[in-house]
């Protein structure tokens, strides 16, 4: 009789501190995030030491809701996945360090996870993925078009070449003077304008699916700054929706080229950015022409960062017997692949 495996998901990459609990990498038990928003707030961005802190003073505490929400003790856990990387390399230390110990105190295997990896097993929590499969990862830190053939198989199709377009919403907002963090701004006030202002699209040379946005975030600058020196206003919720259907129109338009390309079964959407509702709209629409082509889109619970996604990633790497040392070390630039 095959037993229910039961693992616990740590993830600290940036500044929300995770802990949940996947059954057989599909069912959540409990997945609990301690959000650090407000403190970063005022200083406009993440600020990594106190990111940092706010881990050291949260983990203990969202391991210990999230074990009481699962109803469960250590020794029924089967493992314990935590974000080796990429990410803020001080927040990485606490999860990793946190799991180390709680591994060899409880005798547990110990499963490193990469957090572009646990994005896209997210769509696990929803559905069954189905291969092959192209997963389009938007977030703050990435823009990536990956092609899987198999679980746990990454390549990586196209990548941003400069700026992510989460990190581009965050500079354009905070060139609109809006609240950080900035993108569920723009996508609420683009829904109110219209797009009149005409941005450029970086399509990049014939065949790339490779993205920039760096040219796009400057055109958005230097719109606005000659405005001003004109003595001329540009409606922010106008700006906002040009900026978006610029960003939208390269991220969908590549996407289902490459699923037209590699005849995938499946187009998965992952990171923070996929709760951004006009890109989610604009995928369903397009993605409808594509005969035999499923879309999943996680709900937005699970696009921001949290560890029931790790745990799903780490699911995977635990039956193919995947484990980790307890010399194991964060890694802020962990590649995929």
């Amino acid at each position: 009789m095959n037993k229910d495996v039961y693992v616990l998901g740590i993830e600290t990459s940036c500044d929300e501190t995770a802990a949940a609990i996947v059954k057989n990498g599909k069912e959540i038990m409990a997945n609990v995030v301690a959000s650090q928003i407000e403190s970063h707030k005022r200083f406009g961005g993440v600020v990594p030491e106190v990111a940092s802190r706010h881990h050291v003073e949260q983990i203990t505490l969202v391991i210990e809701k999230a074990m009481h929400e699962a109803n469960l003790s250590f020794a029924e856990l089967d493992a314990i996945a935590v974000t080796q990387g990429p990410g803020l390399v001080g927040a990485l230390l606490i999860g990793v360090n946190a799991a180390k110990a709680l591994a060899f105190a409880h005798q547990l295997p110990l499963v490193a996870v990469h957090h572009i990896a646990g994005h896209i097993y997210a769509n696990r929590l929803v559905t069954e993925m189905k291969f092959p499969l192209l997963a389009l990862v938007v977030s703050g830190g990435h823009t990536e078009l990956v092609y899987m053939k198999e679980h746990g198989s990454f390549e990586v199709i196209g990548e941003t070449r400069d700026d992510a377009a989460g990190e581009a919403y965050d500079k354009v907002a905070r060139a609109l003077r809006l609240p950080y963090p900035g993108g569920p701004h723009i996508d609420r006030l683009a829904h109110e304008g219209r797009a009149t202002l005409d941005l450029p699209r970086a399509w990049l040379e014939d065949g790339s699916y490779d993205f920039s946005f760096s040219g796009l975030k400057s055109a958005v600058i230097n719109t606005l700054h000659n405005a001003e020196q004109r003595g001329e206003t540009i409606e922010i919720q106008d700006m906002a929706a040009s900026f978006q259907e610029s960003v939208i129109d390269v991220l969908v338009t590549k996407t289902i080229k490459a699923a037209q390309e590699y005849h995938v079964r499946q187009v998965l959407l992952a990171g923070g950015v996929a709760a951004n509702r006009g890109l989610r709209t604009a995928l369903e629409q397009k993605m409808a022409e594509l005969q035999e082509v499923e879309l999943v889109i996680p709900p937005l619970s699970l696009c921001t960062d949290n560890a029931a996604m790790i745990a799903a990633a780490g699911t995977i790497l635990f039956a193919h017997g995947k484990r980790s040392e307890l010399s194991l070390n964060a890694d802020p630039g962990l590649e995929l692949e």
